[in-house]
């Protein structure tokens, strides 16, 4: 049995992670922004009131950890709020880049001494923030906070290599989700695959990755994805 911690486990792909990893026997502790958090599945540990913006909830998380040590940390709490070229709300932006990017890091540095060889980290990130694939713009702060996301990945990949911790950045798919709902059509929404099974495509690529494939960018389909 592992211990894995998800944040932004407050409903989404985090609940589904927290209900999946539960169902198969795992540890799974759901981090969640809400104070009473509707993820009640059997098997779950909920903290609520972490906000990964907040020095001070992450401390209130690593206290509440009580020392356990982490075998896999998901870093899925997201944020996206978007204007268009002419209207941008610079405020939301910042958040953005707060949320997706330096989340991770705030978490994953509190909590380096609950992780060890043979843990692994997981950044849900997007393929949005590719580079190479933008060939539509828009989502200026959303893509921007998600390939400064996928930077923090994959130096933490580097930098974690020696003690035997791997990284991986995960693009989900494209998830029916409350985030998507504002921001698709009734036409897109009706093609795009529900959180059940966006989470076991990233419990299937959590399961492959090791210290020999530290550092990648990945689909939870399988795919590679370009930077």
């Amino acid at each position: 049995m592992q211990t894995v911690l998800i944040t932004g486990a407050d409903r989404g792909i985090g609940e589904a992670l927290c209900t999946a990893f539960a169902a198969r026997g795992d540890k799974a502790i759901g981090a969640c922004l809400e104070e009473s958090p509707p993820v009640r599945a059997d098997g779950v540990e909920v903290i609520g009131g972490i906000d990964v913006t907040s020095d001070a909830a992450v401390a209130r998380l690593v206290d509440a950890l009580a020392g356990r040590r982490i075998d896999i940390l998901v870093h899925n709490a997201g944020f996206i709020v978007e204007a268009p070229l002419g209207r941008f709300d610079f405020a939301a932006m910042q958040k953005e880049y707060e949320v997706n990017a330096l989340g991770p890091l705030r978490v994953t540095q509190a909590l380096l001494p609950l992780l060890g060889a043979g843990s692994k980290i997981a950044v849900i990130s997007s393929r949005v923030g590719s580079l190479a694939e933008n060939s539509s713009g828009g989502l200026y702060g959303y893509r921007m906070s998600k390939a400064a996301a996928n930077m923090a990945g994959l130096n933490l990949a580097q930098d974690l290599r020696d003690r035997g911790i791997a990284v991986v950045c995960l693009h989900p798919g494209s998830v029916r989700t409350r985030m998507a709902l504002g921001l698709n059509d009734t036409a897109t929404l009706g093609r795009m695959i529900g959180c059940d099974v966006a989470a076991r495509g990233l419990i299937e690529r959590l399961d492959e990755l090791t210290i020999d494939n530290t550092g990648m960018f990945r689909h939870a389909n399988g795919d590679h994805l370009p930077w």
